[in-house]
């Protein structure tokens, strides 16, 4: 039918890139060498843990090769006390202390909160019996903390990953315009688009949960790696690979294997699935090994009037690829995916 993209081109990108004059894209490594230790990438990771982002918190906080310099929280999977706690239970249990947690915004733009726990247990961990740690959370908002530690480096040098609503960043361009200019890649898990949603017919949770800051986000002209439904969907937690993390000797691999033995019990009773997606670590593994992922030059769109299509992101591939800054995850290397995420549980605490 004409004017359908029904065959968008795929490319592999790393966190920086080159076009050609045939406007092919060429990839380098972004902050040079990070693989190999040299220079690390400087990281915040914007999250409502949840089960799955425990596993993607504990993936990097075992990551020597990433510079981690803040968990920045927000209600979305639980309300937003629980998860700054859970973000410091998960800190504590990697002993990884010297990461600071900062609380964020308890509520959406314009909406009402609301909760995941049917998926992530009532207190946002599964089966874990959650406690106080013993470090409490940093001195100030999320919104804050994003916008002093981007602005205070290079521009390009700080990326970020979001695995929840995406209020504390909405927040914080609000209170520094000049922030979406400075970041580095933004790394979002949220939408959907062949997949359709798992919140509504349409909407991913993360999105449909703070549409409007999605919104104002994916507006900012900010560079963005989208790792929606359609990419999530196909990194299953196998009953191979949770036993393989199962049988690593560190407290987080434990803990992580916990969490998606939990998942893989609701995924079953819920869904009927007998393998259940893991979604917000992809958002970690493609800072530490983008080339696991294929994406698409995009503009994305989120919708925010209809009650019928709240938070459904319209992603629209007939763009020009060399001046695109969203890309849309389309393949995935779950295989790799899962030995990345279960080489480094074995190094950690």
């Amino acid at each position: 039918m004409r004017g359908l993209a029904t065959s968008p081109p795929l490319i592999r990108l790393a966190s920086r890139a080159t076009f050609s004059r045939k406007g092919r894209r060429k990839i380098d490594s972004g902050p040079a060498n990070r693989h190999t230790g040299s220079v690390k990438q400087s990281l915040i990771i914007d999250c409502d843990p949840g089960v799955d982002d425990a596993t993607g918190l504990l993936t990097a906080f075992a990551s020597a090769d990433l510079d981690l310099l803040a968990v920045t929280t927000v209600g979305g999977n639980v309300s937003a006390e629980k998860t700054a706690r859970n973000a410091r239970i998960l800190r504590q249990i990697a002993g990884r202390e010297d990461v600071p947690v900062f609380a964020g915004a308890d509520r959406p733009l314009r909406r009402d909160p609301a909760g995941a726990g049917e998926f992530h247990g009532a207190e946002g961990l599964g089966d874990l019996t959650p406690f106080e740690p013993a470090a409490p959370a940093a001195e100030g908002a999320a919104a804050e903390a994003i916008v002093r530690l981007v602005m205070a480096r290079p521009a390009g040098a700080v990326a970020l990953a979001v695995m929840g609503p995406m209020t504390n960043l909405a927040l914080a361009m609000r209170a520094e315009p000049g922030l979406a200019a400075h970041m580095g890649s933004v790394v979002v898990m949220g939408g959907a688009r062949s997949e359709g949603g798992n919140i509504t017919a349409s909407a991913e949770f993360n999105i449909w949960a703070d549409p409007d800051a999605a919104a104002e986000v994916f507006a900012s002209g900010c560079r963005m790696i989208v790792m929606g439904l359609d990419a999530t969907h196909q990194v299953r937690a196998t009953e191979g690979r949770i036993a393989a993390i199962e049988a690593l000797p560190t407290a987080s691999a434990r803990t992580a294997a916990a969490m998606l033995r939990f998942s893989q019990r609701v995924e079953r009773r819920i869904v009927g699935w007998d393998a259940g997606p893991l979604h917000d670590p992809c958002t970690v593994a493609w800072l530490l090994k983008p080339d696991l992922f294929e994406l698409t030059p995009c503009r994305i769109a989120v919708e925010t009037d209809s009650d019928l299509t709240r938070g459904h992101t319209a992603v629209e591939f007939r763009v020009d690829a060399a001046g695109a800054n969203h890309f849309w995850a389309t393949k995935v290397d779950a295989t790799g995916i899962f030995a990345l995420i279960t080489q480094r549980l074995g190094e950690g605490a």
